[in-house]
């Protein structure tokens, strides 16, 4: 089903290799302001192709591609390469080290009822609409997004470890994980790879605005091709593939942050709460995320300096809406968002996705210091979920509520990039890998 292909990325001028830390810069929808303008900084960092700073952005990514190609930044490599991409990370409060293993090739672009490639979230047609923009100016994928593959042999894994004995280059970057990159040259390896993938449903688990603008680019172009043939460099779109079988997937709960709700009070909200769950205040903060852990439809609040925990009484589940399809109806993240968004909150479950008055962040200390400060009047805090849940729903052909799941960590941008452009898509080598 998945149709994978080799592609020549452009990468950075064996010279600036040795400098790529300092090139490389994180994806577009996560960089904070912060981030951005010290990145900005340095005239040849990866940032001015993702997020361009100037007055014109997309013509400003345009004309930076133009002259980098012409003046070396960037070198396009002479084969087709299937790119191997390690991520070394810890997470918070544990030592042991973890790597997330993982290849970048093109993929086919599927159409969602295609049922190859599976979502599991929505996207807002404004953010797509700027990436249509960047896609065409550039003809470039910038960054790749990130599916997720399952294959319980985990053959590939042992072509990836045999890549990665001699490493292109390595990078700590912004998350403070080491990215590493080797390639695979080898025709009949990457052949296999390809035959590999071809049984293999895809589940999208980050960059669903960067491919939703891939595919309906995809489908412009085709309509305004009258030679279209399925090959040309609009059809395939940038990917970094990851097993779900191996033991290097994580997902981070990304908690709700409420604000700017007239007449906001905090006895009223607990009064109102605890008509569908059982409250119980908790005296360190800090203990809130240990106390929910593991437990259904269990969450916890900020309100000021209070803390409480909050789980769903006994019998309330039956009062989840029949409409809502059986693989998310029971979700603690729906179960969240109808209870505590839409019945407490009065903020009805089609409307949450443009609320102003919702925002998301995935930092526990990030969100006691806005509560606490005032700058919100409320945090919920959650839980992570599970890929058995993710891939359950994504099977189902339903998504999961907004910011369900935060895959950590995230792909950088800079370490290369892909090109759609007629020029520089097809390669003599081709034929040899079909």
């Amino acid at each position: 089903m998945a149709i994978i292909k080799p592609f020549r990325a452009w990468r950075y001028g064996h010279e600036l290799q040795e400098k790529i830390s300092e090139l490389t810069s994180p994806l577009f929808d996560v960089v904070s302001d912060k981030q951005r303008e010290n990145l900005y900084a340095n005239p040849i960092n990866s940032i001015h192709l993702s997020v361009p700073s100037s007055k014109d952005p997309v013509m400003d990514a345009k004309a930076r591609v133009s002259q980098w190609k012409l003046d070396g930044t960037i070198i396009q490599d002479n084969l087709p390469t299937i790119y191997v991409y390690y991520q070394y990370f810890t997470l918070p409060g544990r030592s042991e080290e973890i790597c997330r293993k993982g290849f970048i090739a093109n993929l086919k672009i599927y159409d969602w009822d295609e049922n190859v490639l599976l979502r599991h979230e929505d996207t807002m047609p404004h953010s797509v609409n700027d990436r249509i923009e960047v896609l065409d100016a550039t003809q470039m994928n910038i960054a790749p997004t990130h599916g997720l593959f399952t294959d319980e042999s985990n053959e590939i894994e042992t072509y990836l470890e045999q890549s990665m004995q001699s490493p292109l280059y390595e990078a700590e970057d912004y998350q403070g994980v080491r990215d590493v990159l080797s390639v695979i040259h080898d025709a009949s390896i990457i052949k296999r790879i390809t035959e590999i993938m071809t049984d293999k449903k895809v589940i999208l688990a980050d960059g669903h605005h960067r491919y939703e603008s891939s595919l309906q680019y995809q489908i412009q172009q085709e309509a305004a091709n009258k030679g279209h043939t399925g090959l040309e460099g609009y059809n395939y779109h940038l990917m970094y593939f990851t097993n779900t079988e191996a033991d290097d997937l994580r997902i981070l709960p990304t908690h709700r942050l409420i604000s700017n709700l007239f007449d906001f009070d905090e006895y009223q909200m607990i009064t109102d709460l605890s008509k569908y769950f059982n409250v119980t205040p908790i005296e360190n903060v800090y203990e809130l995320n240990e106390v929910i852990l593991g437990k259904k439809w269990a969450f916890g609040i900020l309100i000021g300096d209070n803390a409480y925990k909050i789980r769903l009484k006994e019998g309330m589940i039956n009062e989840m809406p029949d409409h809502l399809p059986k693989a998310v109806r029971f979700l603690d993240n729906t179960v969240m968002h109808f209870f505590v968004f839409d019945k407490v909150l009065g903020i009805p479950l089609a409307d949450q996705r443009n609320s102003t008055n919702l925002s998301f962040d995935r930092n526990f200390g990030e969100c006691v210091s806005l509560v606490s400060s005032g700058t919100c009047q409320m945090a919920v805090i959650t839980q992570d979920i599970s890929i058995e849940k993710v891939k359950e729903v994504c099977y189902s052909g339903h998504t999961l509520p907004q910011k369900s799941t935060y895959f950590y960590p995230k792909v950088i941008c800079g370490f290369l990039f892909g090109s759609i452009h007629p020029d520089e898509f097809d390669s003599p080598f081709d034929p040899a890998f079909r």
